[in-house]
């Protein structure tokens, strides 16, 4: 199973990138993460948000891999702890299925984006910026890959 992390964004600080790295190369086995980095629309004095929301979407679903289950980030999607997470995962195991998660830019996701999804996620009730959102998503999907197989990471 392959789990795909869409973002909106390129270019991010080194500290992300060895955050991120740190938790996917941990993953082994049945489930393995893939981060695709979109672009992020170009913002001039008169950007329309509207607009800009709508061409990130486009690219974003277009990157999306034939077959696989959209998730996205969105402050009023659904919160769940890491051992919800962990059911969860287990069950995109059984059932072989591919996810592509969709993190959005600056102005969030377009409507086609959280329309067409199969699942609408909440990290958290904060808002946190977006290079570290891709930090925080690995390691929650690491540590329910830990629960799934009792490696000692996770400690109730």
């Amino acid at each position: 199973m392959k789990i795909y992390l869409l973002a909106i964004g390129q270019r991010m600080p080194a500290w992300v990138e060895q955050g991120y790295k740190e938790y996917a190369s941990r993953l082994s086995g049945s489930v393995q993460i893939e981060l695709k980095e979109i672009p992020a629309a170009k913002r001039v004095r008169n950007s329309v948000t509207e607009k800009i929301k709508q061409d990130e979407g486009q690219r974003l679903l277009a990157a999306v891999p034939r077959g696989a289950k959209i998730i996205v980030l969105d402050e009023h999607g659904k919160s769940q702890t890491t051992k919800q997470l962990a059911v969860q995962l287990d069950e995109w195991l059984q059932m072989s299925q591919d996810v592509a998660i969709l993190i959005g830019g600056a102005d969030g996701l377009s409507p086609e984006c959280l329309q067409i999804s199969d699942y609408k996620w909440s990290l958290s009730a904060f808002t946190f910026p977006h290079p570290l959102v891709r930090i925080v998503l690995v390691e929650q999907v690491y540590r329910a890959w830990s629960l799934l197989n009792n490696h000692p990471y996770h400690r109730e």
